[in-house]
C-alpha cells in the first residue's frame, strides 16, 4: 500500500528540515523560498516496538518495518490559487498526496527570515487555508457550468449532481473544508465530490516546529506545551477538527546526525525526551490515514504490513502477495500480546489463543496472522 503525507506551508517553515530528518534523503534546505520546487518523495519506516519484540522472539533473520511515504513539497505563497511562485505546480503536487502535513512556523529567529516578516501561526495557516479552497472553488465552478446546461434541459440526473456542486460551492465560500460537506441529495452518496479530489477534503495533521528550548519535559508523555505560537495552531486544529503534534525540525536534524543509538539516547536524555519528535509525527500521520499494521513473524523474516482499517484477511493477505487474496482457506491469527505473552507460536497454539479466522474476519491492529491458501 503506498499512501503519501505531502509536507505543506509557507517557505522557511521548516519543511525540507523536517523531511531530511524523516527520510535521510538530503533535500536541499535553505533560507530562501522556493528552494524547493521539485517534490522530493521518502519512503519512511513506521516505529513499533512491537516488530522488534516479535524478532526478537521468533529469532528472526531480517526484520522489515511497515513504510509510509512523506512528500515535501514546496512552500506556498499568498496568490498561488492564481499561479503565484509556481503555484499551479504545487497545488498540483498537493492534490496527489493522501494526506496534508501542515508545517507551520512557532519559533522566532532573526537569523531565519519570514516571507511576511514577522511569526504568526494563525494568519499562515490562514493564507494556505485560503490559497486550497480558491483552488477548490475553481474546481468546483468548472463542474457547474456543463451541469447547468444539461439540467436545464431536463436532465435529472444532472439536475442532481448540479444542486450538490451548488450546494457545495456555498459551503467553501462561506470558509469551510470540503471534507465537512455533507452531501444534500437524498439517496446521494459522496462519490461526486470524491471524484473531484479537491485539496480540502483531505485530511489534516498540523506540526508546530518550535525551538530546542520550547520542547518540555511533559511533550513526550502528553504532546502539550510548547509557546504560545503553538497555541494558535492548536486553537485551529480544535475548531477544524484536526490532529496536532509539536516537535522542533532543528532538534531532529540534531537526532539523526548520530550514527551510534547509544550517542542518540543520551542525547535525548539531555534534552528531557524519550523518544524523537518524529516518531510521533509518523504515529499520527499513519493513524490519521486510517491506517493499522499486522504482522508475519518466522525464523527468516519477521514483518509489518499496513492495510487500511476494516480489512478482511483475505486483502490482507493480498498485500503479500496475490495469490494469498485469490487461494485464501484462512487465516491463523494471534494477537501481538498473546504471543509477547507467551514467548512463540507453538505456546501460541498449546494455549489455545491462536484463532482461525474465515473469509469475513476483519483484521485487528497488531494481529500476528499466519495465511494458509491453495492455488
Amino acid at each position: 500500500m503506498s499512501l503519501q503525507c505531502g509536507l505543506v506551508g509557507l517557505p522557511n517553515v521548516g519543511k525540507s528540515t523536517i523531511f531530511n530528518a524523516l527520510s535521510n534523503a538530503g533535500a536541499e534546505s535553505g533560507n530562501y523560498p522556493f528552494c524547493t520546487i521539485e517534490p522530493n518523495v521518502g519512503v519512511v519506516p513506521v516505529p513499533d516496538d512491537r516488530l522488534d519484540r516479535l524478532a526478537e522472539l521468533a529469532d528472526a533473520d531480517d526484520t522489515t518495518p511497515a513504510t509510509i511515504e512523506f512528500v515535501d513539497i514546496a512552500g506556498l505563497v499568498e496568490g498561488a490559487s492564481e499561479g503565484e511562485g509556481l503555484g499551479n505546480q504545487f497545488l498540483g503536487n498537493i492534490r496527489e498526496v493522501d494526506l496534508i502535513v501542515h508545517v507551520v512556523r512557532c519559533f522566532e529567529d532573526d537569523d531565519v527570515g519570514h516571507v511576511s516578516g514577522s511569526v504568526d501561526p494563525a494568519r499562515d495557516i490562514d493564507v494556505i487555508n485560503t490559497e486550497l479552497l480558491l483552488k477548490d472553488l475553481e474546481t468546483v465552478e468548472r463542474r457547474i457550468e456543463p451541469h447547468r446546461k444539461a439540467a436545464n434541459s431536463g436532465d435529472p440526473e444532472a439536475q442532481e449532481k448540479l444542486a450538490t456542486f451548488e450546494a457545495l460551492h456555498d459551503h467553501l465560500s462561506d470558509g469551510h473544508w470540503a471534507r465537512t460537506f455533507e452531501v444534500p441529495a437524498k439517496g446521494s452518496d459522496r462519490s461526486i465530490i470524491d471524484e473531484l479530489f479537491l485539496l480540502t477534503d483531505k485530511p489534516v495533521l498540523y506540526v508546530a516546529n518550535v525551538a530546542e528550548s520550547d520542547l518540555p519535559e511533559s511533550l513526550p508523555q502528553t504532546g502539550s506545551g510548547g509557546n504560545a505560537h503553538v497555541e494558535r495552531v492548536r486553537a485551529v486544529a480544535d475548531d477544524e477538527d484536526a490532529e496536532m503534534v509539536v516537535i522542533s525540525a532543528d532538534v531532529e536534524s540534531q537526532i539523526v546526525a548520530f550514527d551510534d543509538p547509544d550517542d542518540r539516547q543520551l542525547f535525548l536524555e539531555d534534552l528531557g525526551l524519550e523518544r524523537p519528535g518524529l516518531e510521533r509525527l509518523i504515529r499520527a500521520a499513519y493513524d490519521q490515514l486510517g491506517l493499522i499494521t499486522f504482522f508475519t513473524a518466522g525464523p527468516s523474516e519477521t514483518r509489518a504490513w499496513t492495510i487500511e482499517k476494516g480489512t478482511r484477511a483475505p486483502e490482507a493477505g493480498g498485500t503479500i502477495h496475490s495469490d494469498f487474496e485469490k487461494g485464501f482457506i484462512r487465516a491463523e491469527t494471534v494477537d501481538f500480546s498473546d504471543y509477547d505473552r507467551l514467548g512463540s507460536e507453538a505456546a501460541a497454539r498449546e494455549a489455545g489463543v491462536m484463532r482461525a479466522e474465515g473469509k469475513d474476519y476483519v483484521v485487528e491492529d497488531g494481529n500476528v496472522l499466519f495465511f494458509k491458501f491453495n492455488v
